[in-house]
């Protein structure tokens, strides 16, 4: 059995499903804590929040994304069944000039994130794929050379690929809604070519589920049935590499009916990596309480989050196994 394999096999629950919670957060993560108190928050408060996190939220998980700047700390408390992946880009992308481009931690590589206990990589992308091609070109060498790296260590890559229209401001729009299963499908298909070397997608749901037909309060984009063949395509453009969905910091009940359209459709991801769904609401507790509260909170609504979510993806979620036969 490869590395590659066994690795994956950490991250995975019994059933080989990828049932994981995502802290990675920086530069968010501080501004949402400095919300919360009306006041900065400090390295320190990051760090410790992170921590209380990992320590009362992975033992229902199985595993933790985390970043190397703020979540070591983190790492080192998680439960001893959970899996770790670990962030490899900077956080947020350059804003001097066109396009999103990502960058790498400087001090940080493939190697190094390995050897201070990382099971896989994960890295970022923002890409819209009507971009000039001389911005995508640079984007899809990036990801190679990720690729190539992880491919050298041994170690899963992970790749989240986040779609934006450069020209609509808001991706949670109705205007945005018309066209994000083109920008998520469509970069899908490009990224689950061979030659990126990637071995698990963490990708967007290709609809906005506001304007589903029957769910959201607004005028539909797509009836229900059009929905699930958008969802079908998806499962089409990744070419049997194992996918998992991210939550995009919707409600946690939001992000499960999703999940449950999305298996009605006949998608056959392979888990999750859920974040601000799960434990956004105890960042009031904690910054304006203090730890205690916080662990209250994540013991009590936090846990249930958690648990609701594992039963849904008992019903609907697939094994990565019968993907990455071959291809690890």
């Amino acid at each position: 059995m490869s590395n590659k394999i066994e690795a994956l096999k950490r991250l995975s629950n019994k059933d080989g499903v990828i049932a994981a919670l995502a802290i990675d957060q920086r530069g968010s993560l501080k501004k949402m804590l400095a919300s919360a108190a009306n006041k900065p928050a400090n390295e320190e408060d990051i760090v410790e929040f992170k921590k209380v996190i990992s320590h009362e939220l992975t033992p229902y998980a199985s595993a933790i994304l985390l970043d190397p700047e703020y979540g070591l700390p983190a790492a080192k408390v998680r439960d001893e069944n959970a899996g770790l992946l670990v962030a490899y880009e900077k956080t947020g992308y350059d804003t001097t000039e066109p396009g999103r481009m990502p960058d790498l931690l400087a001090e940080w590589s493939a190697k190094r994130l390995k050897e201070n206990g990382a099971d896989a990589v994960k890295f970022m992308l923002y890409y819209d794929v009507d971009e000039d091609d001389s911005i995508n070109s640079r984007k899809q060498a990036f990801v190679e050379r990720i690729g190539d790296e992880c491919v050298a260590e041994d170690m899963p890559f992970f790749l989240e690929l986040m779609s934006y229209d450069a020209n609509i401001d808001d991706n949670k729009s109705r205007e945005y809604a018309k066209v994000k299963a083109h920008k998520v499908n469509d970069m899908i298909k490009e990224f689950a070519k061979p030659r990126y070397n990637v071995d698990v997608l963490k990708v967007e749901v290709p609809i906005i589920m506001d304007f589903v037909e029957g769910y959201g309060d607004g005028e539909p984009v797509y009836t229900r049935e059009e929905a699930k063949k958008l969802f079908k395509e998806q499962d089409e453009a990744t070419n049997g590499v194992p996918y998992i969905y991210l939550s995009a910091g919707v409600p946690a009940k939001v992000f499960q009916d999703t999940l449950v359209l999305a298996h009605e459709a006949g998608s056959t991801f392979n888990g999750v990596l859920c974040g601000r769904a799960t434990w956004r609401h105890s960042i009031e507790p904690f910054a304006q309480e203090g730890e205690e509260k916080a662990i209250e909170w994540c013991d009590t609504v936090g846990k249930q989050n958690i648990e609701s979510l594992n039963e849904v993806l008992k019903e609907t979620a697939t094994s990565w196994e019968s993907k990455t036969v071959g291809r690890v």
